[in-house]
């Protein structure tokens, strides 16, 4: 069955012309070495930010983790910050990916934003991404005077794998105690590394960009089998009381839409301030349709509910 027929009408050109993404231990290195010359053919919005590339401390030794750094035109003292991870489904991609996005929120929101050049699988499985992403929180806590910015207004944020990593953060944040999150900002996140079997599943959701194949591929290179933590995975937690407010969006094709929802529901139902954005007629990774309708909607909510966050602190 195609679900061709709900895709929002400005989506169908990304559905035509998106080419076939088949992952593989052979095609992975292939589409890897795809992405910087795609990176460099793109177009940057032309706004007074600094964007530089920062090395912080692993905690392991001399190693370090890259992450680009971008500062808002004015600094200020006390700013609020968002610590951001790249999707990619554990396997793909490096923060540049979301430059112009992550430009734009430093901009128009005035905050520090930090995105993680985390480790990928299968060279590192999990938890080593996790460790980078804990790192990188820490860090930001222990350098709050030095890069200006508030520990009480620090958002975590990413999108599919990367909104993986900022909800199991926000577990992880909670149940050491130690350093502080103050919002979780999940676009089109991947939940529950438990997908429902092929005869169970949502037929009407998976079938563009972003397949029930591709992400099978993904967690059986990023979780050792077996592994139930939820660190790795947000929805196996058995107690999501005292995490963060959240803000959860996703389209309605989305091979993770049912996940989502069920995550917010739970976070609703033990207190959690939850906000959900289903997009209909959206599939995983919609939003490279830029300058369509829905995804300058999708840009603005993501404006709105950071701001509305930050200035609640």
């Amino acid at each position: 069955m195609s679900t061709r027929h709900l895709v929002d009408p400005e989506l169908l050109p990304l559905v035509d012309n998106f080419p076939p993404m088949v992952l593989s231990d052979a095609s992975l290195p292939k589409i890897r070495a795809e992405i910087p010359a795609m990176l460099a053919a793109r177009a940057l919005p032309d706004l007074p930010v600094q964007v530089q590339d920062v090395h912080i401390p692993s905690g392991e030794g001399d190693r370090t983790i890259r992450c680009m750094m971008i500062q808002p035109p004015t600094s200020v003292s006390k700013a609020p910050a968002i610590l951001h991870f790249h999707g990619g489904g554990h396997v793909l991609g490096v923060p540049e990916m979301n430059k112009p996005q992550l430009m734009r929120w430093a901009n128009e929101l005035g905050c520090v934003v930090v995105s993680v050049d985390y480790r990928l699988a299968p060279e590192t499985r999990f938890p080593g991404p996790m460790d980078d992403a804990y790192a990188a929180l820490r860090w930001m806590h222990e350098q709050a005077g030095i890069l200006g910015i508030d520990p009480r207004r620090i958002a975590v944020s990413g999108e599919s794998a990367g909104g993986a990593m900022a909800a199991c953060l926000s577990l992880m944040a909670r149940d050491r105690g130690k350093y502080r999150i103050a919002f979780q900002h999940l676009e089109q996140p991947r939940l529950d590394d438990r997908l429902p079997s092929a005869n169970r599943a949502n037929p009407f959701t998976g079938e563009f960009v972003w397949t029930r194949a591709s992400s099978l591929f993904c967690r059986a290179q990023y979780m050792n089998k077996g592994d139930t933590s939820p660190y790795a995975s947000a929805a196996r937690a058995t107690d999501l009381s005292g995490l963060p407010p959240a803000y959860i969006a996703i389209g309605s094709l989305d091979l993770f839409v049912d996940e989502c929802l069920a995550y917010a529901a739970r976070l609703v139902k033990v207190g959690v301030p939850t906000e959900v954005i289903v997009y209909p007629g959206c599939f995983h990774g919609f939003k490279m349709a830029a300058g369509s309708k829905i995804v300058e909607r999708a840009d603005l909510d993501n404006i709105r509910a950071l701001r509305r966050a930050f200035a609640a602190r």
